[in-house]
């Protein structure tokens, strides 16, 4: 269905009766965003709320009792400081380009957002509340990894802003989400997803109305002390859109055309996203995820670099990566979390997990950097060139890389890995590249490690625990055990 130009049709169903359920009482003092009432949607909460515009504080006069209603029906009526009297219906009405601001406190962000993606989860996590950023050139697994996420992401909704997307990976989601059974509720996972369709096909203006549209309806829910993932694929469209307009309205252009505020325009949208506490000490979340398509792959073009400035979580997705297969193409010695820095961080996971957590992290990461300049030597020199520990300290790389790093999104079991299941590979895979081993020549290591990675691999497509896995898990310790230099 295509609106003509100058036709606007209401978003909500005013014939439509929600079943209302009180939750405010007569004489109680509310401001904006407080809860009045809730009605069901699709087996989510939704929170009927004082209107966001509303300013100071008022008293609940009367309240509609619980029964059904339609969204233009008094809901409540709530009496000002000077004693004019105030009607309230389910409906909110609020401009998407100014931020909902009608929360206590917003910290930063400090809690794990677990979305079953090994590399994101174990080398760079995201927290509830944090933002993030997926550049990479087209073809490199953009859409396949958000997509990932929102279906496995500890999200009570998702939110997904095509924005300029080709058409037929927005008919993708509407086809396979239906489909899809949430591991959360066991019901569709379709019914607690929203997706804002903007396809490239439409005018550009609409772009950055469908971007702003997403985080304001995020905000909405975040209000609500739900928890929001909003995913936008992708922001360089919307950049591309604001350059149009921007030289369209005769403006003076900045580096690559785009307007001279692009980097202030980025970061004001990204600083919407966060962690808050709200009014009545509930809590709340917006965690936005944006992908960046950067023109031949160009990470220095200005909408990636004033991405970077603000996004807390760096996912560079790579072109050679991807051309050998190893998804996700995540590279992970470019991208990086800041909020593993933050002590409140460090504290929050060292009781999730375990103190040594971090630090083993960051052992790993040592292994896969020293697994990167031994092969650009083993490149130059040849096999022969270099020292068997080279090789050895290579395929200890390579194990971490296969068996940690790489993911398949299409296995029923390898497609969510719990952070239990993902604390247990780790350790056992540090545990590999910690020891020793006794090679003749580097023929031996490539073959030995290579068979190391097999038994892993196999482990990660069975069930945690199941005797499938234990058989894999004893054979490994039975090779490990032929090489390993005891100490």
């Amino acid at each position: 269905m295509f609106l003509k130009r100058g036709e606007y049709n209401f978003p909500l169903d005013e014939q439509k009766k929600w079943a209302f359920t009180p939750i405010a009482k007569v004489g109680d003092k509310v401001e904006a965003a407080s809860w009045l009432g809730e009605v069901d949607e699709n087996h989510q909460p939704h929170k009927i709320m004082v209107p966001f515009v509303f300013e100071g504080t008022y008293t609940v006069k009367s309240i509609a009792k619980a029964g059904e209603y339609t969204i233009n029906e008094t809901m409540a009526v709530l009496t000002d400081a000077e004693g004019n009297d105030h009607n309230v219906t389910m409906v909110q009405k609020w401009p998407v380009k100014k931020a909902i601001l009608a929360y206590r406190e917003k910290p930063r962000p400090f809690k794990l957002l677990e979305t079953g993606v090994r590399t994101i989860d174990t080398a760079n996590p995201l927290c509830e509340g944090g933002t993030g950023f997926i550049p990479g050139p087209f073809g490199t697994g953009k859409t396949v990894l958000q997509h990932a996420i929102s279906k496995q992401a500890e999200a009570d909704i998702v939110i997904i802003a095509a924005c300029g997307e080709r058409a037929n990976e927005v008919v993708e989601t509407f086809t396979e989400f239906p489909e899809l059974d949430d591991p959360h509720t066991g019901r569709k996972l379709m019914e607690r997803t929203i997706i804002i369709a903007n396809t490239s096909n439409m005018p550009v203006a609409t772009r950055e109305a469908s971007v702003y549209t997403s985080m304001t309806i995020a905000e909405y829910y975040r209000s609500m002390g739900l928890r929001v993932l909003l995913m936008a694929d992708s922001t360089s469209r919307w950049a591309q859109a604001l350059r149009e307009m921007s030289n369209r309205l005769e403006e003076l252009p900045g580096q690559d055309a785009f307007p001279m505020d692009l980097s202030a325009i980025i970061g004001a949208f990204y600083a919407r996203a966060g962690y808050v506490y709200l009014n009545n000490g509930a809590t709340g979340s917006v965690t936005f995820l944006g992908t960046v398509s950067p023109a031949g792959g160009n990470l220095k073009e200005p909408v990636t670099e004033g991405t970077k400035k603000v996004a807390r979580c760096f996912y560079a997705l790579e072109q050679a990566r991807a051309d050998r297969k190893r998804y996700p193409a995540v590279n992970p010695i470019d991208s990086y979390s800041k909020y593993v820095e933050y002590p409140e961080f460090e504290e929050y996971i060292s009781q999730l997990i375990d103190k040594d957590w971090l630090p083993m992290v960051n052992d790993m990461k040592t292994y896969l950097q020293r697994g990167k300049e031994i092969q650009e030597q083993i490149n130059i020199l040849g096999d022969d060139g270099v020292p068997v520990d080279y090789h050895e300290a290579f395929w200890k790389a390579e194990v971490i890389d296969f068996v940690i790093l790489q993911q398949d999104a299409f296995d029923k079991i390898d497609a969510v890995c719990p952070l239990e299941r993902q604390q247990y590979m780790l350790r056992m895979v540090m545990d590999i590249c910690k020891h020793d081993y006794d090679f003749d020549n580097f023929l031996d290591v490539t073959d030995y490690f290579k068979r190391v990675i097999n038994y892993c691999k196999q482990m990660n497509y069975c069930e945690f625990h199941s005797p499938e896995f234990e058989e894999y898990k004893k054979k490994l310790d039975e090779l490990l055990a032929e090489k390993q230099i005891k100490k």
